[in-house]
């Protein structure tokens, strides 16, 4: 049974960094590509990161690009979302996802974890 666990949520003000984990157990991470996606209240789930099978490639949604890093370590079976210069608007519920059926992309992720809070304060 494959599990995600997500943890490094919290609050933080404006400008700081976290680190977010996604701990993966019942398969090996090179079986699948990895997703972080967020959902603020009120809004729907938006993707926010992805990494391929390979770990060779990366995928950012504009609004994190030279901000937010997707990351990986194969030996701790973990994913990782370094958030820097973080906004406000960064607030939102986390997800990590875990893809099987395709190397690479934004959608058809078929494992999902239970999210971590992330809030910003201005």
């Amino acid at each position: 049974q494959v599990q995600l666990v997500e943890s490094g949520g919290g609050l933080v003000q404006a400008g700081d960094s976290l680190r977010l984990s996604c701990a993966v157990s019942g398969r090996t991470l090179s079986s699948f590509s990895m997703g972080w996606f967020r959902q603020a209240p009120g809004k729907e789930r938006e993707f926010v990161a992805a990494i391929s099978r390979s770990g060779f490639n990366t995928d950012y949604a504009d609004f994190v690009k030279g901000r937010f890093t997707i990351s990986r370590d194969l030996a701790k079976n973990t994913v990782y979302l370094r958030m820097n210069s973080l906004k406000p608007e960064d607030t939102a519920v986390y997800y990590c996802a875990a893809n099987s059926r395709i190397d690479f992309g934004r959608s058809g992720f078929n494992y999902w974890g239970q999210g971590t809070q992330v809030t910003v304060s201005s």
